[in-house]
């Protein structure tokens, strides 16, 4: 499936990323479902306007997510050979890219429905939430892999797997492809660019 087609149903993985709170190793799977109806909730409110409903996903979803992280694997060995200050402006354009994505599809959402299947052990240390997303025609899998914050105990969100692919790696293969025809800086402006054009 191409990004552009996994990117429709990037609102749909959203609206499971809904504690209030970072998340404890045996709250995971009871978070995710009791708050699954507090997004489509906000999403059917005709009272909200389209800009209060996206600073309500944004505001939940910022919670469980490490954007630093996620843009730290996307961007692969390069990161490290980045000062401290390229490192915070690719991760603040990154997470920006992420979050405009979300945004821009808001206007998907049609009354699907998302199942938690089951939370289990993922690469030793981790866990992967496995959930369905049922609309009237396809049902898609989704797999949130989860990594426990050792200074706080509580479990973040670090890579999503879409119909078998994933998000993360999908980026660090667009990065590692831009950084073979332009220099971090004029991948910036291309990243820059790209998510202004979204805005």
């Amino acid at each position: 499936m191409k990004l552009k087609n996994l990117l429709k149903i990037i609102l749909i993985v959203s609206i499971l990323t809904t504690s209030a709170f970072a998340i404890k190793k045996d709250e995971i799977k009871s978070e995710m479902n009791n708050k699954i109806d507090q997004i489509i909730s906000i999403l059917k409110n005709e009272e909200f306007d389209k800009e209060k409903k996206n600073k309500k996903i944004i505001e939940i979803i910022d919670v469980v997510f490490n954007y630093k992280l996620m843009a730290r694997i996307s961007l692969g060995k390069t990161w490290n050979t980045l000062s401290s200050e390229k490192q915070d402006e690719f991760a603040t354009l990154f997470e920006q890219k992420l979050k405009t994505s979300y945004i821009e599809k808001l206007n998907l959402y049609t009354d699907q429905k998302v199942k938690i299947i089951d939370l289990v052990p993922y690469l030793k240390s981790r866990l992967q939430l496995t959930t369905e997303v049922i609309g009237s025609k396809e049902v898609y899998e989704i797999k949130y892999n989860f990594y426990e914050d050792k200074k706080t105990n509580e479990w973040l969100i670090y890579d999503i797997d879409l119909v078998g692919v994933s998000i993360i790696q999908t980026y660090r293969q667009q990065f590692s492809g831009l950084l073979k025809e332009k220099t971090f800086d004029e991948m910036l402006v291309v990243l820059k660019d790209t998510t202004n054009q979204n805005d």
